[in-house]
């Protein structure tokens, strides 16, 4: 991978999303506190915002026709629906609901993620046959 200016801000991207991610699980307050938001209803407005972000980059790939990519995106935004699954179940919400809508959720997109791969796996060399 060639280091360019566009390189280097494209891993300032990811750096970041790491960094405010994991700074909400593991200091949450903090982070709040952070963000800006006093109102705890504000935090919908974040999650509608991240469900969107997602929504366009998935359909992003699909109109450009990167299968592939998509499914590499599916696989790893598969985090979210098991986030949101554990989320519900330690903060006040029932196990059943949890799998039932989050839980369920997950499974579909990582059943997604599988095709989607699969289905554009490289093909495998076919051996040559001896005379």
């Amino acid at each position: 991978m060639r280091l360019t200016l566009t390189t280097v801000m494209g891993w300032l991207v990811v750096l970041a999303g790491f960094y405010f991610g994991l700074s909400y699980l593991l200091d949450g307050t903090g982070a709040a506190a952070g963000f800006g938001i006093v109102d705890p209803d504000g935090y919908y407005v974040v999650k509608g915002v991240r469900d969107l972000a997602y929504a366009l980059t998935a359909m992003i790939l699909l109109l450009m026709k990167q299968r592939r990519a998509l499914g590499w995106v599916v696989l790893a935004d598969a985090i979210i629906p098991i986030g949101d699954c554990l989320a519900v179940m330690t903060h006040g919400g029932t196990v059943a609901y949890a799998l039932a809508v989050h839980g369920s959720a997950a499974v579909l997109v990582l059943l997604t993620a599988g095709l989607l791969l699969r289905e554009t796996a490289p093909a495998r060399p076919q051996p040559v046959p001896r005379r």
